[in-house]
């Protein structure tokens, strides 16, 4: 038997099979093309599907189902998306649509849920309290509790990004201020990196990017600084200190086994990790404890969400 994951980003409709070792053994992906509605989400996720069947010679009875990571609140109850900013979504039936257009099982939830799932899951890790901070565009989160992802009363738990961090200040798109999200995403990364490069002409930064402020990302930042560049270094510092900042919150409130990054920013490796391990243990309220939080990088990348949406449903021994 197969599962199929589907990974609805902004950018990209992402699916992939994944047979019975939790392994992708094809994938395919469309343009999201948002704003759209449901409905014209849905006959793509179709197309990915039937596609994906076709390739490998599969029928319905060879697909236990298909799971779906979806960037907003995926409500549990009713099966409608919520709150999908990024796609231009407040409300709808999803779940439902999706499930009478393919014949098959559908389990969906918030992406950042699969994708900390599946990192829970394929990275095997024993303890059974984990917390997940997914760094991209913006920042999600997700809790597993007692071996099992807590989704609140609602399915809008572990929304990590959108805890203050400084009352009043930047704009955030959830509408609030200073949030999480607004200071430590890849998104204000290159914010910062803008303002900072508008400040001092000619740096290394600048050279990175051909020139162009607006082609400066995350990993600009990043591959500068690992080249020696001290304004980008200093950029870092300033980025880590807000990054340490939020997950010492995540780990007094919760005091998980394990926060593990992930997102495209999780790739910058020790040079994230290290400074960030080093500032979050000063600022914790457990500082003098026998037994801390230990903060690690994902283990997986790009197919995170895909095998972590595959996996939904399923216990976290067997696929099945």
């Amino acid at each position: 038997m197969y599962r199929i994951g589907i990974d609805l980003g902004g950018t990209n409709i992402a699916a992939g099979l994944v047979n019975e070792n939790r392994q992708i053994v094809d994938k395919c992906s469309v343009k999201t093309n948002a704003p759209r509605p449901v409905e014209a989400l849905v006959q793509d996720m179709v197309r990915l599907v039937r596609l994906l069947m076709a390739r490998s010679a599969l029928e319905k009875r060879d697909i236990a189902a298909v799971g779906v990571g979806v960037p907003c609140t995926a409500n549990p109850t009713n099966g409608h998306m919520e709150d999908a900013n990024n796609l231009g979504i407040a409300d709808a039936p999803f779940r439902t649509v999706l499930e009478e257009a393919l014949g098959l099982p559908v389990y969906f939830e918030n992406d950042a849920n699969a994708a900390a799932w599946g990192e829970y899951q394929i990275g095997d890790y024993p303890e059974d309290s984990f917390a997940m901070v997914t760094i991209g565009t913006g920042i999600g989160g997700a809790l597993i509790l007692g071996g099992k992802l807590w989704p609140g009363i609602n399915g809008a738990a572990a929304e990590f990004g959108h805890m203050t961090l400084k009352f009043d200040g930047v704009p955030c798109n959830c509408g609030r201020r200073g949030c999480f999200e607004a200071y430590a995403s890849a998104n204000a990364l290159i914010r910062q990196a803008k303002t900072r490069m508008a400040e001092s002409k000619g740096t290394l930064l600048w050279q990175l990017c051909g020139g162009v402020e607006e082609r400066v990302e995350a990993k600009t930042v990043f591959a500068a600084a690992q080249s020696g560049d001290t304004d980008s270094r200093a950029l870092l510092d300033h980025y880590t200190d807000y990054l340490s900042e939020g997950i010492a919150n995540i780990i007094n409130i919760f005091q998980p086994a394990i926060v593990c990054i992930g997102g495209g920013i999780s790739q910058a490796g020790e040079l994230l990790l290290s400074p960030v391990r080093e500032k979050t243990a000063h600022k914790i309220y457990s500082k003098n404890a026998n037994h801390n939080t230990q903060i690690v990088l994902a283990q997986l990348t790009n197919d995170a969400g895909i095998l972590g949406a595959a996996l939904l449903g399923c216990d976290r021994r067997n696929i099945l």
